[in-house]
């Protein structure tokens, strides 16, 4: 690996450098599909503490950001679904988590405008609930709009399906929610992918994140892949 290439052998080695205490660090993926679990386990065994942590959810509990919780290296999360995780609640409901609860739709839209860089966008959703406490707010056409910003952060740690070695990367069916725009958001992209190629491989009409917002890469390893909610269907009496 020269110093000119965004190609790193390792998590770990992805990580260097670039992790230290009190980052906001966006995580990408939905419920456990499409999440880093590389990179979310190299932060974890890096010790880095009072997080700020921008993602969907929080995983389950022994398992994605639910093993950050499990140490306390977080001290924020800035959420839409969190209904998963038992130890998030009890951290919560006990007052040692932070929490800023978001609809979902705001959620992604507010990273894709921090990636955008707008500074922020009016939206109804929210408007006369809880969630536009202390927001400014407008009044068009008879409708109450309330003023959202833009989410940016630190570090962005994504997973994509495919990737080369500019960062260019390819996402793979529900595994694209909240990772393209999170990669676009952070001041300092890590994608790790499960199929690494050489630049000028990839079709560039499939490719979903361009690799400019991409700084490192690296090729994931022992993907356990889990399923958030197995459900199956009854056997039929023999």
């Amino acid at each position: 690996m020269t110093n000119a290439s965004k190609v790193y052998p390792s998590a770990r080695a992805a990580l260097e450098g670039v992790v230290r205490d009190g980052l906001t660090v966006m995580s990408g993926g939905f419920g456990l599909c499409g999440i880093p679990e590389n990179l979310i386990l190299a932060l974890r065994d890096s010790g880095a503490k009072d997080l700020t942590v921008v993602s969907n959810n929080a995983g389950v509990d022994d398992f994605g950001l639910g093993m950050l919780l499990k140490t306390r290296q977080i001290k924020k999360m800035i959420s839409s679904y969190v209904g998963e995780n038992k130890e998030f609640e009890r951290q919560y409901l006990a007052g040692e988590l932070e929490l800023e609860f978001n609809p979902q739709g705001t959620l992604a839209e507010r990273i894709r405008a921090g990636g955008a860089g707008i500074f922020g966008f009016y939206t109804r959703t929210g408007a006369g609930t809880l969630v536009a406490e202390g927001k400014e707010s407008r009044v068009v056409n008879g409708d109450t709009y309330i003023l959202e910003t833009g989410l940016t952060a630190d570090l962005s740690i994504v997973k994509a399906w495919k990737g080369d070695t500019e960062g260019n990367l390819i996402y793979r069916k529900t595994a694209r929610n909240f990772n393209p725009m999170m990669a676009s958001a952070g001041r300092v992209t890590i994608a790790e992918v499960e199929e690494l190629v050489e630049a000028g491989t990839l079709d560039p009409d499939q490719i979903h994140t361009p690799g400019i917002f991409v700084q490192r890469i690296v090729k994931g390893t022992d993907y356990v892949k889990r399923i958030e909610q197995r459900t199956v269907r009854k056997r039929a009496a023999a």
